[in-house]
This record gives C-alpha cells, structure tokens and sequence, in this order.
C-alpha cells in the first residue's frame, strides 16, 4: 500500500489490515515505521468520519465516581455542600467555573470535559 491520504472505505480497510499486519513489528525498523505513519492516517480518517461525541460532563462525573469508588460525600470538598452535590448530579444546578477548576485540580479530571454544556432538569 502507498502512504497516501486515506480517502475512502476501501483504503481505511486495506490500512487496517496492514496495521494488523505490521503490529508486531520492533522498534526502529522501517515496517516499525511504517505502521506509525498509517495509524496516524487512520486516526485522521477515523476523527472525520467517525467523530465520538464529547461526553456529558454529568455522565463523566457519574462515572469517574463509579470507576474510582467514590460517593457524594467525596465531592463536598470540590463541590460544595451534600445538598449542592445533589442539586449538580440530579442536573438542577450547573458545575460553575470555580466547581469545574477544584474537580479537575482535586480529581485529575479533564477540565475540557466539565465544561462543556449540558441539559439541566426543568422545574416542573
């Protein structure tokens, strides 16, 4: 295969399979080579015609929480009080910038991801 740009599906798929091909490959080796420049390729291919959406910043928190072990009551210190940790997680209240420096600075969590928009529940 020819380094090129990957431009259609049929040259993502051959790109693939030598990737698959070359995985193996040792370290500074011409074929160790070659597979860094067609994963890149791929890469660039794969962000324009398979975007993956940013997360929601909600959704992420619940799942930091979830894969870390933590609890509501571990987010007091960057949130603020067990009822404002609430009102975030059930969506009634917004991560404000203060909130969203002290999750990301305390909880190594990407900041880029907490503050993006999101839905917020409506009061009935």
């Amino acid at each position: 295969m020819e380094l090129k740009p990957i431009r259609t599906k049929a040259e993502y798929k051959a790109a693939l399979r030598e990737i698959e091909a070359l995985f193996d490959a040792p370290d500074k080796t011409p074929e160790a080579d070659r597979l860094e420049v067609l994963a890149m390729l791929v890469e660039k291919y794969e962000a324009r015609h398979y975007p993956i959406p940013a997360p929601d910043p909600i959704d992420f928190l619940n799942y930091a929480m979830e894969t870390r072990g933590l609890t509501r009551k571990d987010l007091e210190p960057y949130i603020g009080s067990r009822g404002r940790v609430a009102e975030v997680l059930n969506r009634a209240r917004p991560l404000t910038l203060a909130m969203i420096r002290q999750l990301s600075e305390g909880l190594k969590l990407p900041a880029d991801v907490l503050i993006a928009d999101y839905e917020l529940r409506h009061a009935a």
